[in-house]
């Protein structure tokens, strides 16, 4: 049965960017191409039982030898620009040292294509793939990583920053410290809970390193994509909400604040980070062109609780946690088990502007999109009818476009992504794309969904509304 047609969204500012996502651990592949060295996502994926469907992204979706045919797709669909990563042990073996030139020389292969396709590259420095060399020294919790990860923006600013725009330092930190290093979901499978902090400081830190290093290599519009939600409160008492204020704190506040205002949420935080935090703060606080948010779903928390969940959307949280995790009710659900509240972004975004005021840059939507394992129907001469995810960027653009007629002052949108890919932990389980991909052939097919958000590009480029379905 035919979903009926949705009406013609609304028409956004003037010169609004958008664009399509993806990160270079998921799709690329190539792990042994060409001098690149490994990283602690290569090393977390052969390790026995952490990628529930046994799977690595070796070959992923083949991206590194088939990027031509995927910058190809990004122009049918119109976008104004591609979000995509560098690989740092693709640039630099062991995160340090001489220069893998021939690493650099797929990203100057990959933006050229990009700009001959008047698509606008939107490189991210660091999304998750660390050097594994650089892990065996500590990582994040190594304050030297900072260091070393200011050195590799110079080294790519300076190939790059002549036909690169826009730049992204991080991709959410706070995935990083929580599952990376606090309860081990994620590579490098450190279990250290509070202990994790280090990380948070280490990555922070990194960031004003790299802002430094960029503008010192001329590049412009620097930013960061930073993971935020709502956080709503299970309950109604004094210690559900303090639970819940502890979970905005360290979900939200402990990497926004820092950036933005040059200080942590509360005192008792800082006293936990390594020093010299003063100092520190100055250089995190490295004035921003444009602040980044991924969204995809509010967080319902409250006090620690026996029927509180012990794991959310497949992730096993561990005991002695000060606040409880409780599934949202009463919203349809991704594939993912995610819940779909498109409101939410409103809500995030007109918080974020109140809680921030002046201090708060221009923002852009680096992230947002949904799981549905919709496949090509033979059937339908191999047409993949993806109506859920449609109505998912459907109601989430609505709502985004609420909040700028609240006076939130966002520039662009970026789907998360523009493949099906490697879902880290995930394996290949969750399909996010809007390009369905073979993993057996690596053909790619775009589903309803691509052709739907072509049309709302060039219907709202056009200043005509974009299409119902």
């Amino acid at each position: 049965m035919t979903p009926p047609p949705l009406p013609p969204l609304p028409a956004f500012p003037p010169g609004f960017l958008w664009g399509v996502s993806a990160s270079a651990f998921q799709i690329e592949g190539a792990v042994d191409a060409e001098g690149r060295g490994p990283s602690v996502w290569d090393a977390f994926t052969r390790q026995g039982g952490r990628i529930k469907d046994g799977s690595h992204a070796d070959v992923a979706t083949g991206h590194y030898h088939r990027y031509r045919e995927d910058v190809a797709l990004m122009a049918g669909l119109g976008v104004g620009a591609y979000r995509f990563s560098v690989s740092w042990s693709r640039v630099q073996p062991t995160g340090a040292g001489p220069v893998n030139e021939r690493g650099l020389d797929f990203y100057d292969r990959l933006v050229d294509a990009l700009c001959a396709a008047g698509i606008a590259p939107v490189p991210t420095l660091f999304h998750w793939d660390t050097p594994l060399a650089l892990e065996e020294r500590g990582g994040w919790l190594n304050r030297d990583t900072a260091e070393r990860f200011a050195a590799y923006a110079s080294l790519v600013a300076e190939r790059l920053a002549d036909r690169v725009p826009r730049w992204i330092t991080l991709n959410e930190p706070a995935e990083v410290t929580l599952l990376g290093y606090g309860i081990g979901e994620h590579a490098p499978g450190r279990r250290l809970v509070f202990d994790a902090l280090p990380a948070a400081h280490h990555q922070l830190l990194g960031h004003g390193r790299a802002v430094e290093a960029l503008r010192a290599a001329g590049a412009r519009e620097i930013g960061i994509a930073a993971s935020h939600s709502p956080v709503w409160t299970a309950g109604d008492t004094d210690e559900d909400r303090a639970a819940a204020g502890l979970y905005d704190t360290l979900m939200n506040r402990l990497f926004a604040d820092p950036i933005l205002t040059g200080a942590y949420p509360d005192e008792g935080l800082a006293a936990l980070m390594p020093g010299p935090v003063a100092e520190d703060l100055s250089v995190i606080r490295a004035p921003l062109d444009w602040y980044g948010i991924n969204y995809y779903n509010p967080a319902l928390v409250g006090a620690p609780a026996p029927d509180a969940a012990t794991s959310l959307a497949g992730i096993a949280l561990p005991p002695g946690l000060p606040f409880g995790l409780h599934e949202i009710e009463g919203y349809e659900r991704t594939d993912f088990g995610w819940p779909v509240v498109p409101d939410g972004l409103h809500e995030l975004l007109v918080a974020f502007r109140a809680r921030y005021g002046d201090a708060l840059p221009p923002l852009f939507i680096t992230e947002n999109g949904c799981s549905y394992g919709d496949g090509p129907d033979p059937a339908a001469g191999g047409r993949v009818a993806d109506a859920r995810r449609i109505a998912y960027h459907d109601g989430h653009l609505r709502a985004l476009h609420r909040a700028i007629a609240d006076g939130v002052d966002v520039r662009g949108y970026f789907i998360w992504s523009i493949l099906d890919n490697f879902e880290w932990a995930e394996g290949y389980r969750q399909r996010f794309g809007l390009v369905h991909v073979d993993y057996e052939t690596l053909a790619r097919t775009p589903k309803d969904s691509y052709a739907w958000y072509r049309d709302v590009v060039r219907g709202i480029a056009s200043g005509a509304g974009g299409p119902g379905r």
